[in-house]
């Protein structure tokens, strides 16, 4: 009896884990949306510095967004852990 309460505590820390991976994934999302809202208001502004910007916001576009995959592999890892 004892095992089987363990088993769904660490179950349960299992869940509460991979909760807060998708709580990380909604900050990269947030993080992608203030990069493109601030290189579209950049260019609204001064039209002439778009190519420098554009290239800086891809560049945060994808290092941002390389915290996501990793919150969701680490996510997926941690949900299929036996």
């Amino acid at each position: 009896m004892d095992v089987e309460i363990y088993k769904s505590i660490a179950q349960v820390g299992k869940y509460i884990g991979v909760g807060m991976c998708a709580l990380s994934m909604l900050g990269a999302a947030l993080g992608v949306a203030k990069i493109w809202v601030v290189i579209i208001e950049t260019i609204g502004r001064n039209p002439s510095v778009k190519s420098d910007v554009s290239i800086y916001g891809w560049v945060g576009f994808a290092v941002t967004e390389a915290i996501a995959l990793y919150a969701m592999v680490l996510a997926l890892l941690t949900l299929f852990d036996k």
